[in-house]
C-alpha cells in the first residue's frame, strides 16, 4: 500500500492541470476558436499568481492565500486570453497563428518582468510552500481512500473536480452550454435563432484563459518551490488530452489520468523499487509520455470529432 499512495497523490499532481487547462481548452474549442496558446497561458497565470505567494508570504500563508492566488492566476489568463479572442474573433486573424505568437511571447514576458521586479536580477521568483494539507480531518480517517485522497494533499485536487463538475453542468445543462455547442457546431444557424454567436466565442476563450490560468498555478504548487517562467509543455499535453477525451469533460477526465499517471511514472519512477530495478535507462522512462502521447492520437486521431466550426472565423454572411 505504500506504492499505491504514492503514484496515486503524485498522479494527482500531473492529472489536475491537465484535467483544468483541458476543459479551459473544451470551451474555447466548443465556441468555434482554436486556443492553442494554452501553454503561454499557464506560464502567465503562473507568473503572477506565484509573483503574488512572493509578495505575501511575510503576511500570509496557507489556504488563504492559495485561493486569492487562484483567483490572481484566473484574472491574468482570462485578460492574457482577451487578446487571442480579439485577434481570433474580431480580426479573424488566423487562429494557430495567434496562438503561437501568445505561446512565445509569454515566456519571453515571464523573464523579463522577474528579472525587473526582483532586487537581484535573477528570473526564478521563489515562495514558501505552505499549502499541503497533511490530513482532512475525519476523511483521512477512510479505510484506502484516506491515504489516497485526504493525506498529503493540496486544495487545488479538489477544486479541480469542482472545475469538473461545473463543467459538465454549464456545458450540458445550461442555455449558454447549449449556445457554446451550437456556435462550434453552426454558427449561422444559432445566428438564425438570435444568438450573438461573437459573443459566445469570446465567452469560451475568455473561460478557457481563466482555466489556462488556473491551470498554470496548480501545476507549479505541488511539485516546485520556485517558478522559472515554464510550466514543462504541459499546455501542449492538454491539447493531446483535450483531444484524446473528444471535447467531453467525463473522457477528459480519463485522458488526464492516463497521462497524469504516464507522467508520474515518467517524474517519479526513481521513488518505485521495482521499477529502479528494471534494466531500463533513465531517458527511456523521461520517454513515456511523449511516447504515449504519440500512440494514443495515433490509434485514435480517426475518430476524433472536433466541434466542425472549429478554426474557422464566423462570417455572418455565409452560409
Amino acid at each position: 500500500m505504500d506504492t499505491l499512495p504514492f503514484l496515486m497523490q503524485h498522479m494527482m499532481f500531473s492529472a489536475i492541470p491537465l484535467l483544468i487547462v483541458a476543459l479551459g481548452g473544451m470551451f474555447s474549442e466548443r465556441s468555434g476558436v482554436i486556443n492553442i496558446s494554452l501553454e503561454g497561458i499557464m506560464i502567465i497565470g503562473g507568473f503572477f499568481s506565484i509573483l503574488f505567494i512572493n509578495q505575501t508570504q511575510g503576511f500570509m500563508s496557507g489556504q488563504a492565500q492559495l485561493l486569492l492566488a487562484l483567483l490572481i492566476a484566473a484574472l491574468s489568463g482570462t485578460a492574457f486570453s482577451a487578446l487571442h479572442a480579439y485577434a481570433a474573433v474580431s480580426l479573424k486573424s488566423n487562429q494557430t497563428i495567434s496562438g503561437t505568437a501568445l505561446n512565445m511571447f509569454a515566456p519571453a514576458f515571464a523573464v523579463y518582468m522577474a528579472r525587473t521586479i526582483q532586487e537581484n536580477g535573477v528570473q526564478q521568483i521563489q515562495f514558501a510552500n505552505t499549502f499541503r494539507i497533511t490530513r482532512v480531518p475525519y476523511f483521512s480517517d477512510i479505510p484506502v481512500l484516506g491515504d489516497l485522497f485526504f493525506t498529503n494533499a493540496y486544495i487545488t485536487t479538489y477544486i479541480g473536480f469542482l472545475i469538473l463538475i461545473c463543467s459538465a453542468f454549464v456545458l450540458y445543462k445550461t442555455r449558454f452550454g447549449l449556445r457554446l455547442r451550437a456556435c462550434g457546431e453552426h454558427p449561422q444557424a444559432a445566428d438564425s435563432v438570435g444568438v450573438n454567436v461573437q459573443r459566445i466565442c469570446y465567452a469560451g476563450v475568455l473561460i478557457s484563459g481563466a482555466l489556462a490560468g488556473i491551470g498554470g498555478l496548480v501545476f507549479v504548487i505541488p511539485t516546485s518551490v520556485n517558478f522559472n517562467a515554464t510550466v514543462a509543455g504541459y499546455g501542449f499535453l492538454a491539447l493531446a488530452v483535450l483531444i484524446f477525451g473528444q471535447w467531453k469533460p467525463l473522457r477528459i477526465l480519463l485522458a488526464a489520468l492516463f497521462f497524469g499517471f504516464m507522467q508520474t511514472i515518467s517524474a517519479s519512477y526513481s521513488g518505485i523499487s521495482w521499477l529502479k530495478s528494471l534494466p531500463i535507462p533513465s531517458d527511456i522512462y523521461k520517454m513515456i509520455p511523449y511516447a504515449a502521447t504519440l500512440v494514443v492520437l495515433a490509434f485514435t486521431s480517426r475518430r476524433s470529432q472536433a466541434p466542425r466550426a472549429a478554426g474557422i472565423p464566423y462570417d455572418k454572411g455565409g452560409r
